[in-house]
């Protein structure tokens, strides 16, 4: 009996391991469209990159607004379990990895460097934490989103004041929260996984796959910041 309870154990183990590789495949596959585009736009494609650059603040508004478009349209066809949630994915990932591009030419090669090193060992260590924590994350994923409000209107606030303190601030808290996000969407896979008996559609699979790039991107993005004021100082 004890043999055969440990050989269905092995075998749930097998299935959810299957279902995190599906889901950090999907979320491979973005990053790596994001890297690749930013790369791309500021080397190969910089001559057609400056051009749209002339756009000014137009161009970057309609970009904004076509990468929000975007997450929406990915998540709704993933809760639908959609054909059509993968390449919405694929097609934020690309624009976003334009957006990116943008951003880190304010930024030195050694800063970008250190702060996506940094990223990726963070992610790893809170991504194990929350495959493997038997304590309930739930309580702190909703006050995280609830802080993540926070932050949003400090941000709108800061565009007024332009705090270097405030943004620094903020920087740190919300390297905070992504991590802390890391953990929790980890544990709500493995969740989903066991109250679907395994049984989990592939809109689900790009659903969380979103979710964990946006969690490293913003991560990303934060430490950036951060390490880019340390180093002036």
């Amino acid at each position: 009996m004890n043999n055969n309870q440990f050989i269905i154990n092995q075998v749930e183990q097998s299935a959810l391991n299957r279902f995190f590789a599906r889901i950090y495949g999907v979320v491979a596959i973005g990053i790596g469209i994001s890297t690749l585009v930013a790369f791309l736009s500021l080397t190969v494609f910089w001559p057609l990159t400056s051009t749209l650059l002339t756009g000014g603040s137009v161009f970057l508004i309609v970009i904004m607004l076509a990468q929000i478009a975007l997450v929406f349209a990915a998540s709704s066809m993933a809760a639908k379990n959609s054909p059509l949630a993968l390449p919405m994915f694929v097609g934020y990932s690309a624009l976003n990895g334009f957006t990116i591009g943008l951003i880190l030419l304010r930024y030195t090669g050694a800063t970008v460097v250190t702060a996506f090193l940094s990223t990726a060992l963070m992610f790893v260590v809170m991504a194990v934490i929350g495959a493997t924590t038997k304590k309930d994350l739930s309580a702190m994923g909703q006050a995280l989103r609830a802080a993540l409000w926070g932050i949003f209107i400090a941000g709108i606030i800061n565009i007024f004041f332009r705090s270097s303190g405030l943004s620094f601030v903020m920087s740190i808290v919300s390297v905070l929260v992504f991590s802390g996000l890391i953990a929790y969407d980890n544990q709500r896979i493995r969740n989903v996984f066991e109250q679907t008996g395994g049984n989990v559609g592939q809109g689900w699979v790009v659903s969380m796959a979103l979710q964990l790039y946006l969690d490293f991107i913003n991560l990303f993005l934060n430490l950036l910041r951060i390490f880019s004021s340390l180093s002036r100082d």
